[in-house]
């Protein structure tokens, strides 16, 4: 590792334009509040190319669209030189009408840092200023306020990337500290002045995939941690069931080696090792399939999270908007890299492969509360006269069910804009946000599958299950305890999704 950039590292900041950015990189910068530096070849890289576009506007007539052009169906209208830069704030305003929810804060903060990454690159033209400020926002936590509803994810994320950009020029609302302030008395609070857009900035700012891609690594760092508490918790339900081990054989996986099947299912054997209840002599032939099949289930959807994550890390580090200037080829080439299809695709098949885990964990917790395999009905004592833990069930699948209807794929969707010249749209922006409610659903039934579990394995004893079973159990008792009989369960459930998020 080169000194500087050592030093760099050591100081909690991710130097743009000297280090890719990847899943656990973009996490240090986001969950750990990095701060954001310009590399000097990427400094060198944005004037270079602004130098060339305004050598070149100075001495040619030639139409470069969004430049001395309008947008979209106006693509023909010549723009005089004296009012480009008029453009490219009147672009800012217009686009800026996005409706919906408030995009969350790490969405935001990721937004900024895939905008900064892709302007720093040196194929966009922008001032240096610009990215400096950008920089300024992020490294200050000042977020401007986004909104979710607006991008059909094709001319990039239009509307949700002008409101990104408003505080550039002092418009718009940004969160400070938790408050929305006016952009305008953020910048004065800070003695900074609206940043003079020049040609071609608007469009830069604006044309790009970064609302899509925000919520994608939002989204994959979810399904990670997701990921992770399944195979737990599943490992927790095989006990608790009084499950065989057999279906998770190394050598059954060996010869049908997917990648995450055979991850899972080692996963599930290392859970599960030195379990009493797991050792002890069956008196069933098989499980049901939520319980045997749970490595090429859960594996399943590993393989697709990788999938969608060679998808995004490709994107975080490319150039997404249009056109893009070529100082070095004497080239400004008018393309379709803010489409979002490749986004669009990948995010609609996470979200069906994280639905997949949501749906497996929903039949094992069915399955626990059937009065099966010495197990009293719904987990209770005394069922009748008490009801246990019959409702959450209810409330599993019913988010289940309602994860089937938001899996419909965005993208198979297109519909015409701009008056026909916008004709086909990736609607990746619609696959990101419903992919983050997907996720947050997900959560919820692996919460009551663990409630559901933890109260299981309980008539297990005097057996116990593994030192790692034991263990996550423990540290769930401490926030949840053995229902005994009936009360308000919406707590345990609420307390049962943040022990997800957090356990260690």
């Amino acid at each position: 590792m080169p000194a500087v950039l050592d030093r760099v590292l050591k100081k909690s900041v991710h130097e743009i334009g000297s280090t890719e950015l990847t899943l656990d990189r973009i996490k240090l910068i986001v969950q750990e509040r990095w701060q954001l530096a310009l590399a000097p070849a990427a400094k060198a890289r944005i004037q270079k190319c602004r130098a060339y576009l305004d050598q070149k506007l100075a001495n040619s007539e030639q139409l470069f669209y969004g430049i001395n052009t309008g947008f979209g169906y106006l693509q023909n209208v010549r723009i005089n030189r004296a009012e480009t830069t008029d453009l490219q704030y009147n672009l800012l305003q217009s686009h800026a009408c996005g409706l919906g929810e408030e995009v969350p804060a790490d969405i935001v903060r990721l937004m900024l840092l895939f905008k900064i990454e892709s302007l720093s690159q040196g194929y966009s033209a922008v001032q240096l200023s610009t990215v400096e400020r950008l920089i300024d926002f992020f490294n200050h936590d000042l977020l401007p306020v986004v909104y979710t509803q607006g991008s059909l994810g094709a001319s990039g994320d239009l509307a949700p990337l002008s409101h990104l950009s408003l505080p550039l020029i002092g418009l718009g609302l940004m969160t400070v500290k938790g408050k929305k302030v006016p952009a305008a008395q953020v910048l004065a609070q800070h003695h900074w002045h609206p940043i003079q857009l020049q040609a071609k900035e608007g469009i830069a700012l604006i044309n790009g995939t970064q609302f899509m891609l925000a919520y994608g690594f939002y989204n994959l760092i979810q399904a990670e941690r997701a990921l992770q508490m399944a195979d737990l918790i599943a490992a927790m339900s095989i006990d608790a069931f009084d499950g065989s081990l057999q279906p998770f054989h190394e050598r059954l996986h060996q010869i049908r080696p997917h990648p995450g099947q055979v991850d899972t299912a080692s996963k599930i054997r290392q859970y599960l090792s030195g379990s009493a209840i797991a050792e002890k002599t069956k008196e069933q032939v098989q499980d049901p399939y939520s319980f045997r099949c749970i490595p090429q289930v859960h594996g399943a959807s590993k393989d697709v999270f990788a999938q969608t994550l060679a998808v995004m890390t490709c994107e975080a580090n490319a150039v997404t908007d249009n056109p893009n200037v070529f100082p070095d080829e004497d080239l400004i080439l008018s393309g379709g890299n803010f489409h979002g299809q490749p986004l669009a695709m990948a995010l609609d098949f996470l979200s069906i492969a994280m639905a997949e885990i949501g749906s497996i964990s929903e039949r094992r917790t069915y399955q626990l509360l059937s009065g099966q395999r010495g197990l009293p009905l719904f987990l209770i004592k005394n069922p009748g006269l008490h009801s246990g833990l019959m409702i959450p069930q209810y409330t599993a699948a019913g988010i289940v069910s309602e994860n089937k209807q938001l899996c419909t794929p965005a993208s198979v969707d297109s519909i015409v804009s701009s008056n026909g010249q916008e004709d086909h749209v990736s609607m990746g922006a619609n696959a990101a946000v419903k992919g983050a409610r997907v996720l947050n659903n997900v959560y919820k039934v692996l919460a009551i599958e663990l409630l559901t579990a933890a109260q299981a394995l309980e008539f297990r004893r005097p057996l116990s299950s593994s030192v790692q079973v034991e263990d996550l159990h423990r540290a769930f008792r401490k926030f949840v305890s053995f229902n005994e009989a009936d009360r308000v369960l919406a707590d345990d459930l609420q307390i049962s999704i943040s022990f997800i998020n957090r356990y260690k």
